[in-house]
């Protein structure tokens, strides 16, 4: 421990001066060898009932993401329970050097699983909860939980450092390997591009811009229908840019209460507000030399929308509780599912910012309007899904029939759908190719008794009309499983009953929304 660090008056919970005897070591300055002493019980409960702590903690991973979550719970059983042994008793020995060993290396395991940063973030503090069950009674103090709240923090710290460290590594090997496919084909006959599929003629110009737009460090705008992939377009521009070496940052604004947007995007200084017990950089500065992408920007507020549009103007970001600005370097993209001038006249997007972006949009066509991607797509989520399945389909495993009923589906849902309707008929069927009956109904076109819905009152080709109709194909499609049609339409579940009430919606056995 430095002399500086000695000479540190340390403070406990109530703000009093803690006496510490000098000559122990201090971890992350946030916790001492002391603290892991008193803490010793903690571990022990936790290391001895592990399997108790993670199956609690997978039961409030699935009520928390649903439907959206990356980890099975056999996946989160085989990759914590092993983590917690380990880091516990790392611990328990007071071995911090080989704590932060495993730590990154559970970062990097999760990295490599594609597990996104915001789910492993929101999922530690999860686990704080499923782990407070099993806190011996007389430990539950104050104190203690400060302590705690302290570990946690080393934790995220270890484990944000090892995910970036290796999604960058994961992201330059791939960017070699992209650009040495590109060099080889001509603009004319990419089927592939950066990870996107598809080469119909609404594609291959899509690439064109992509590549047009990467050259330059300017604000992008991805306009498209939820599914169609802006998500990939933004990582394409990412790395068909300049400084694609960066981090590459998705934050979904949709996915997050508004009034907590602002924080997550520029920061906080310890003390700012309620809860903020240490200091958090923000997402622009994580971004720091690479690529920060905001989807679904309309959901953003107002407020916020000018603070953003400010720290595209000066190139710098002011944390909450900070009274100067910090300069960032980070190239902006975002996207919205809206008509991003019918969201400025609705207000819910502010003129002055989509002028910034207005610049340089994108627009993602939808796959009903390039079907003769279909089989091509078919193709790759086949690969995909052997690997995470575990099955051995060939890539041309599927029969004439549905491959036909596929591409004469019009994809409410786009690729989202298509890669949703892939999953299951390969999760659920038997057979070594995927068959016509092992689709949804909806693809299929094997029809329930639903008998026929009167029309709306609404005219022909009308806002209403047009809305109702994507509601209910997407609840088609996903068999009138709510939470997969939220997901899919990228609404919350209260959004979408209000449409089923709103548009006097039934489901094929006629009960309503109610029933379920």
């Amino acid at each position: 421990m430095s002399s500086s660090e000695l000479t540190k008056v340390p403070l406990n919970s109530a703000g009093d001066a803690v006496h510490l005897r000098p000559g122990l070591p201090r971890h992350f300055h946030l916790l001492w060898d002391e603290d892991l002493d008193e803490m010793r019980e903690i571990f022990e409960a936790i290391r001895d009932r592990r399997a108790e702590v993670v199956a609690d903690w997978y039961q409030l991973y699935a009520l928390h993401f649903g439907d959206a979550r990356i980890l099975s719970e056999g996946e989160f059983s085989r990759i914590f329970e092993p983590a917690l042994l380990r880091n516990k008793n790392d611990l328990l020995a007071k071995d911090m050097d080989r704590y932060a060993e495993d730590v990154r290396s559970l970062g990097e395991l999760l990295a490599e699983r594609g597990v996104p940063l915001q789910e492993i973030i929101a999922s530690l503090q999860l686990f704080e909860q499923a782990a407070q069950r099993v806190f011996p009674d007389e430990s539950l103090s104050v104190d203690m939980f400060v302590k705690f709240d302290s570990l946690s923090h080393i934790r995220i710290i270890l484990l944000v450092d090892a995910y970036f460290r290796a999604l960058t590594a994961a992201t330059g090997t791939r960017i070699k390997e992209l650009e040495r496919e590109a060099a080889r084909l001509p603009h004319d006959e990419r089927s592939r591009f950066h990870g996107i599929v598809g080469a119909s003629p609404p594609m291959r110009q899509l690439y064109k811009r992509i590549e047009a737009a990467g050259k330059t460090r300017g604000t992008v705008l991805v306009v498209g229908e939820s599914g169609t992939g802006k998500e990939l377009v933004a990582r394409a521009l990412h790395e068909a840019g300049p400084k694609n070496g960066g981090s590459f940052i998705a934050f979904n604004c949709a996915a997050i209460p508004k009034d907590l947007i602002e924080s997550e995007l520029f920061g906080y200084r310890r003390g700012a507000f309620s809860g903020a017990n240490t200091e958090y950089p923000g997402l622009f500065r994580a971004a720091e030399s690479g690529t920060l992408f905001l989807d679904e920007i309309t959901e953003m507020g107002a407020e916020t929308q000018v603070k953003l549009l400010r720290a595209i103007q000066e190139r710098a970001v002011r944390p909450l509780g900070s009274t100067h600005e910090i300069p960032v370097d980070v190239r902006l993209i975002a996207s919205t599912n809206r008509d991003p001038e019918e969201a400025v006249r609705s207000h819910v997007l502010r003129e002055d910012l989509y002028y910034r972006f207005q610049v340089s949009v994108l627009h993602v066509p939808p796959l009903r309007n390039r079907l003769e991607d279909v089989p091509l797509l078919v193709e790759y989520f086949i690969a995909l899904f052997n690997d995470r399945l575990g099955r051995n389909i060939v890539t041309t495993g599927i029969d004439r029939q549905a491959l036909s009923a596929m591409s004469q589906h019009r994809w409410p849902g786009n690729v989202r759908e298509l890669a949703n309707a892939i999953e299951s008929a390969m999760t659920f069927g038997t057979e070594p190719l995927i068959r016509l009956e092992d689709l949804p109904r909806s693809i299929s076109r094997i029809e329930s008794s639903r008998p026929p819905q009167p029309a709306p009152p609404y005219g022909p080709g009308t806002f209403a009309e047009v809305e109702r109709n994507l509601i209910l194909r997407a609840l088609e499609a996903c068999e009138w499983n709510k939470v997969h049609t939220a997901a899919m339409l990228k609404i919350s579940r209260k959004k979408l009953y209000a449409k089923i009430n709103k548009y006097q919606l039934e489901q094929p056995d006629g009960r309503s929304e109610e029933d379920d």
